[in-house]
């Protein structure tokens, strides 16, 4: 075995090296704040952004949304398509998780402690949850194709590193009225940048808002 061989390619190294500094250095943060018309935060809004420009890059995830005090926690939850959802029960009771959304349809038999089976949600859009045997209990997971995307906590803002390029931008809460203020489509560059967005939310709404 030659040296060079043992040492391997040091010209391919240096590309793919320069390749990873590349994306680094074009990857920039992009803060989103979702408040309401009263200037309180968007709790639980979900934000997507879709790059128009190049295909987002694979990765496998995983999740948990436990059951506390008859509630699903989180109450609503924002995965990448193909993630493993796991659903623990942490009440001293037992609870059924079922779905009856297209997409993702599915049951998990009644249970206490960790269920027997992970749940992969392979289609993107927004299941709703529930219990067959707690009827208040209803919880919401929006499921998308972009590796972009976040939830407003009460911080009332998120943070994303965007890649250069060009971006279509998803809003969604179960009790959306509006998007009063928020642009449907916006490029990235290589700084930092700030998006204010402002919704119309709809407490007594007795429909969930339709998944963008």
């Amino acid at each position: 075995m030659t040296g060079s061989t043992r040492r391997g390619n040091p010209c391919a190294l240096w590309v793919m090296l320069t390749m990873l500094c590349a994306a680094a250095v074009n990857a920039s943060p992009v803060t989103i704040t979702v408040a309401t018309s009263s200037g309180d935060p968007a709790v639980d809004a979900i934000v997507v952004l879709d790059p128009l420009d190049s295909a987002a890059p694979g990765t496998a995830a995983t999740a948990v949304i436990d059951q506390v005090n008859k509630r699903f926690v989180p109450h609503v939850s924002v995965v990448r398509t193909g993630t493993s959802v796991t659903f623990p029960n942490s009440d001293h009771i037992r609870h059924q998780v079922y779905s009856f959304s297209p997409a993702k349809t599915f049951s998990l038999k009644l249970y206490a402690g960790s269920p027997e089976v992970d749940v992969v949600f392979d289609k993107p859009g927004l299941v709703v949850l529930g219990c067959n045997i707690h009827d208040t209990m209803v919880g919401f997971v929006g499921v998308v194709d972009s590796p972009y995307f976040g939830k407003i906590t009460q911080t009332g803002a998120v943070t994303l590193d965007l890649p250069a390029g060009r971006y279509r931008m998803r809003i969604w809460h179960p009790n959306l009225a509006a998007v009063t203020q928020a642009p449907q489509e916006f490029t990235v560059a290589e700084k930092p940048a700030s998006i204010p967005i402002i919704v119309e939310l709809d407490p007594g709404r007795e429909t969930v808002a339709a998944w963008p």
